[in-house]
């Protein structure tokens, strides 16, 4: 059987970084995202038999031997549940977008696990198959339930998301400026441990993620804004201030962050920036104030999408073979 799916990826709001296990993906606390339906991930998984291994391809290219293990977690998982032993062959698309810290891992894993498990005959609710893709990247956890969502640590003894507010509900637009890097992200998770501030962090979180969810409740914009942007420098400064001292924004991310400043506090006009793990930018605003501040922001960088918050993965018709 073969399908298709499309996730978003997703901008960190309530950003996690840390994890309690790292083998299961356990988080040491909650964190809320919103889908972005700019940057989008398609993926299609075919079943079938006679294949000696799973055929995995991504953006064209066959993954590194690390990405594809992640992949195979997930996918090995879901063919547990489905008590089969069939092999896979996987194409998965992302969005022509180059750029360090979009969220793709997030749309990537749970395109992927949506396209597996209906290719495998599966019907997991959302909150099940959260768990399960949570295993190749956290936060596809959120972006398998889309819009506006939160991943919980642990509810009840399990890890998974739930959607707080669907995507059309509150009038966000976004424009993103995506920054390529080569500073690899892959241990920062266990780095930030380090940091001399990460329980000062965890202390933070437990008013700031009341905080936010009371926000996306009321559909207060520039509250949600606000909120991402001081998590942004509080996230950062972890990462910072750990062993490795990684700083992944560059000069171009602080030009931006920096205008973006000056077009709140010397115009009056609604409009923040966040950040997640890379120097890409999220500029965020209400829609009736976006083609201005594209207007500046295009003074500093050509590279530019516009995005309003994207839905839950889905399953399209469209394959990609």
């Amino acid at each position: 059987m073969k399908c298709t799916a499309r996730a978003y990826a997703i901008q960190g709001l309530i950003k996690y970084h840390g994890l309690k296990n790292s083998k299961l993906r356990i988080p040491y606390h909650d964190s809320i995202s919103v889908c972005m339906k700019s940057l989008d991930t398609v993926t299609t998984v075919e079943t079938r038999e006679g294949l000696d291994k799973d055929r995995i391809r991504i953006n064209g290219s066959v993954p590194t031997i690390e990405e594809e293990a992640r992949a195979r977690i997930v996918i090995d998982r879901l063919r547990e549940l489905a008590r089969q032993k069939t092999r896979v062959r996987v194409e998965s698309k992302n969005a022509n977008v180059s750029g360090k810290g979009l969220g793709f891992s997030a749309s990537g894993f749970a395109a992927l696990g949506l396209a597996t498990s209906t290719a495998f005959g599966l019907h997991l609710i959302p909150e099940e198959l959260s768990e399960v893709v949570r295993l190749g990247a956290g936060s596809a956890a959120r972006s398998l339930v889309g819009g506006f969502s939160i991943w919980y640590a642990n509810r009840n003894g399990h890890s998974y998301a739930e959607q707080l507010a669907s995507p059309s509900s509150i009038k966000m637009k976004t424009l993103i400026v995506p920054i390529p890097s080569s500073i690899r992200t892959d241990k920062a998770h266990a780095d930030v441990l380090t940091s001399p501030f990460f329980r000062a962090r965890l202390a933070y979180l437990k008013g700031v993620l009341q905080r936010m969810k009371r926000a996306i409740a009321r559909k207060d914009v520039s509250e949600i804004c606000k909120l991402a942007e001081v998590d942004t420098l509080n996230l950062h400064a972890i990462t910072m201030t750990g062993s490795q001292e990684t700083i992944l924004v560059n000069p171009l991310s602080i030009r931006i962050m920096e205008e973006v400043r000056s077009l709140r506090e010397e115009e009056g006009i609604p409009v923040w920036y966040s950040l997640d793990t890379g120097p890409s930018v999220f500029i965020n605003t209400t829609p009736n104030q976006f083609l201005k501040v594209e207007r500046r922001i295009r003074r500093l960088s050509d590279s530019l999408i516009s995005s309003a918050p994207g839905g839950p993965a889905e399953v399209v018709s469209s394959d990609l073979f």
